[in-house]
């Protein structure tokens, strides 16, 4: 279960921001998104539920709804699709 992955395709700016700049960037390393480059950003079991330990008004947070499970910078959302287990 801790190996699931998560990706979306954010752009290069907001990956690397995800990445490095964000509240869950500062966390230790399994906890962090990772930008796996070409603007994606991929989250494992422990940095997703990080990020959804966010608030709506802070870049970075999660939903899951019915709209699918998103990642939100300001009011831009981008899909996680599930890759691999």
């Amino acid at each position: 279960m801790l190996n699931q992955r998560w990706v979306a395709e954010t752009g290069v700016e907001n990956a690397t921001w995800l990445a490095t700049e964000s509240r869950t960037a500062r966390l230790a390393s399994e906890y962090r998104p990772i930008d796996v480059g070409e603007g994606r950003i991929e989250y494992n079991t422990l940095a997703l539920g990080a990020a959804r330990e966010l608030g709506e008004e802070e870049d970075g947070y999660i939903t899951d709804d019915g709209e699918g499970l998103r990642v939100w910078i300001g009011e831009d959302a981008f899909e996680l699709e599930f890759v691999a287990e």
